[in-house]
Formats: C-alpha cells, structure tokens, sequence
C-alpha cells in the first residue's frame, strides 16, 4: 500500500521564527530581494493544499466563479511544483480561504487588500514523526472579476510555496505592482527565481529527532 502524501496533523507547536531580508547579493530572478527565515526557505519538496469548499450545496454562481478561477491558479503552480489536493484541512500545509483579508494598518493609513497569506513556522506530528514544516493560510477575496480572482490567487500561492517577496518588474506573477491586464502565468524570472529557491539548503521537512517540549 502507498503511502500517504499527506498525513492528518496529530500534534502541532508553533515557533518564533520570522521571516527576514535574504543575505544573498545575487540570485536568478528576483531573488536577491527575498526573505527567508535562519532555518532556510519556507518550501517543501511537496505540497498539500486544502481548498475551501462552498457553503451551498450546489454552490451558488458567486461560489462557482470563485472556486474555478482558484482551481485555475492551482493548475499554474501544480506544472511546476509537486502538489497534493486534500478534503481536509488537518491534512494540509496551505488552507485556502474565500475571504477578504482584514485592513491592515501602514504607517498612519488603514490598507485593503484582496489577497493575503500568513505564515506560520510549526513543528507537527504526523504518524508518530515529528517535522518541520511551514503552514500557510491563503485568503482570496471573492469580490473581485473572475481574472482579477485567479491573478490574485496566482500571486498569493506564490507567497504561500515559498516566494516572499515582491518582483520589481509588471510582467511577473509576484510583481509588487502589476499592470492593468492580469498576470495569470508564471514569467521567466519567476520560474529562475523558484527554481533557485528550491535548490537552497533548508530543514523544513525534515525529521525532528525528539518531540518539541
């Protein structure tokens, strides 16, 4: 019998690591202007992503609309990065949310957003072994058009598989500020930029030899 890509959490703690600038002076892409955290990237070798069922049964048009452009931009990451879709969230490293971020206040000015994701560094039991592993929550507002949904899911699975950080040029899915048409596919840059990412030393998936105090 196989075994099973994502195991339910059994147990979980939660650590003090931040995210913080990249010392690196020069990386492919952008990614030189990256934050990683002291014990390497936040990424996996694969990815298990929960997706956030509708609350109708059928869903409604605005629950369809939102859960398509979602499983669009899945589809863009899944060419490029091992990913397995799970029904539970217990099971997941990135739960993603049909809902609109909360204002978050900059400086003296309150900011919107429509999309958002929050990590958490944390140490989780699954099947009796203890890892390290990051969890990301994803949270995609559904008051958008359908293309400005699937862009801004696009960009914020980006965050969430490891990339935080911003490209400074339009033409990216990770750009700080895209142009008016959205950006629904992966450039160059961020395909050298994951790429080198990925091939960076890390310890998140790997065995924690004692259980966490």
């Amino acid at each position: 019998m196989p075994l099973d890509p994502c195991p339910p959490v059994e147990a979980m703690q939660v650590l003090e690591v931040s995210l913080d600038r990249s010392s690196a002076t020069s990386a492919p892409g952008y990614g030189s202007v990256l934050a990683t955290t002291s014990l390497g990237p936040p990424v996996l070798q694969r990815w298990c992503v929960w997706l956030e069922p509708a609350d109708h049964q059928p869903p409604d048009r605005w629950e369809q609309r939102w859960t398509l452009a979602l499983e669009s931009a899945l589809s863009v990451w899944e060419e490029v990065l091992p990913i397995t879709r799970v029904m539970s969230p217990a099971q997941a490293h990135i739960q993603i949310f049909q809902q609109r971020p909360p204002r978050r206040r900059i400086g003296s000015k309150w900011r919107a957003s429509n999309g958002r994701s929050r990590l958490q560094v944390v140490e989780v039991q699954r099947q009796g072994q203890w890892r390290l592993e990051p969890h990301v929550d994803v949270l995609v507002s559904p008051e958008l058009r359908a293309s400005g949904i699937e862009a801004t899911a696009v960009h914020e699975l980006g965050h969430a598989f490891g990339i935080w950080g911003h490209s400074p040029q339009p033409d990216d899915v990770m750009a700080v500020h895209q142009n008016q048409t959205p950006v629904l596919n992966l450039s160059k840059r961020d395909q050298a930029t994951l790429n080198w990412m990925y091939q960076k030393a890390t310890k998140f998936g790997q065995l924690i030899q004692t259980s966490p105090k």
